[in-house]
């Protein structure tokens, strides 16, 4: 043993110490953490929100929901479920009597977001549900009264609304750092590839209720109102594409602009048969801000270009999954209207479903 190592507790070196300022508190004890059930194994679920529970502070994996018996149990014995927490759809409202499951998250095709949001608030759970929020308003507004009535939680799953680097953004746009904000350009593109099964779902309207508007496009239209901080009064559109493609009943792209009330545009577009555009730009009176990609899973890039020069901003520990888990969690565990509440996911089917009325009539549509 070295003679300078520390030999007993009365060494001066092990005295006990405050506990030192935390760049983020402690995590919940697993006993603590809200327990969250997923709906939907697929793609999305598996490789993006499971493992990232793993991440969070205050969430939990507490149990699966699936169709497919086989692959639930799989997933169950991959994050150490027991079997008693493994529900196929069937069988999803005894879930009413697992008390380790405190909320769910539904991430299932959109036509079905209104009808498993009400079964899982008549189980009594809270709800985590995947955006777009529905089909149509009066889906939203089902679903904010079923919560209501049952006394419980709904938050949409705006990832990007937790992402540090588009927080920042909000913070310098309406901080003032590009000056008034005056134009907002904002595309989201990918190919919708029907040989695989992620998309397929996609290309049909009576499971997707909407094209690459729903699918990607809510990302510009909630991009623009979080950045701006209002509310668009009006919308014109038009389509880009119609499909050609026999099996595919959506639209493959559309293109659309947004006013506000403080004189700002929005000018957008999504589409389905160009790849990999995730961007949003703010043209300022007195300088602009990128965000491309915008709304990538892990990879974010934030540019500001000033009077004073152009610089880049890097975020550390910028985990959206896990920042949106935790604020369900602490939504749940506080007591209280989650950043993303229903009226969040309403409020852009209100403004999508006027985007497809003004490209259907070619006249502008108040919103």
């Amino acid at each position: 043993m070295s003679a300078s190592a520390p030999t007993s507790s009365s060494d001066p070196g092990l005295t006990g110490r405050p506990m030192p300022a935390l760049r983020r508190p402690l995590p919940d004890p697993p006993e603590a953490r809200v327990g969250i059930a997923l709906v939907g194994l697929g793609a999305y679920a598996l490789n993006q929100i499971a493992p990232n529970l793993a991440n969070t502070q205050h969430a939990r994996l507490a149990a699966v929901v699936s169709g497919n018996a086989e692959k639930a149990q799989a997933v169950a014995r991959a994050y150490g479920l027991e079997d008693s927490h493994v529900y196929s759809y069937d069988d999803f409202d005894r879930i009413a009597e697992d008390e380790t499951v405190d909320a769910v998250y539904v991430i299932l095709p959109n036509a079905f977001h209104r009808a498993w949001t009400e079964r899982a608030f008549a189980a009594g759970k809270h709800v985590l549900c995947e955006k777009p929020m529905a089909g149509t308003v009066e889906d939203c507004r089902a679903m904010i009264a079923a919560g209501e009535a049952a006394g419980k939680k709904l938050m949409i799953a705006y990832r990007a609304q937790f992402d540090p680097y588009n927080r920042r953004a909000i913070d310098l746009v309406q901080g003032g750092e590009i000056g008034e904000p005056r134009l907002i350009m904002a595309d989201h593109h990918r190919l919708l590839k029907l040989d695989e099964l992620r998309d397929q779902w996609r290309a049909q309207k009576d499971l997707a209720s909407g094209g690459s508007l729903y699918d990607i496009g809510i990302y510009s239209v909630n991009g623009a109102r979080y950045l701006l901080g209002e509310e668009p009064t009006e919308v014109t559109a038009t389509y880009l594409e119609r499909s050609d493609r026999e099996e595919v009943s959506v639209e493959e792209g559309v293109e659309w602009q947004m006013t506000f009330p403080s004189g700002a545009r929005a000018l957008c577009s999504s589409g389905y048969r160009a790849d990999q555009a995730k961007r949003i730009h703010v043209q300022g009176a007195s300088g602009e801000l990128t965000l491309d990609p915008a709304t990538d899973y892990y990879e974010r890039n934030l540019t500001v270009k000033t009077e004073e020069g152009t610089r880049e901003i890097t975020i550390p520990d910028s985990n959206q999954f896990a920042a949106m888990l935790d604020e369900m969690a602490l939504a749940v565990k506080e007591d209280r209207e989650p950043a993303t509440p229903g009226a969040e996911g309403l409020r852009d089917v209100e403004i999508m479903q006027a985007i497809y009325r003004a490209a259907e009539t070619g006249d502008a549509v108040a919103v």
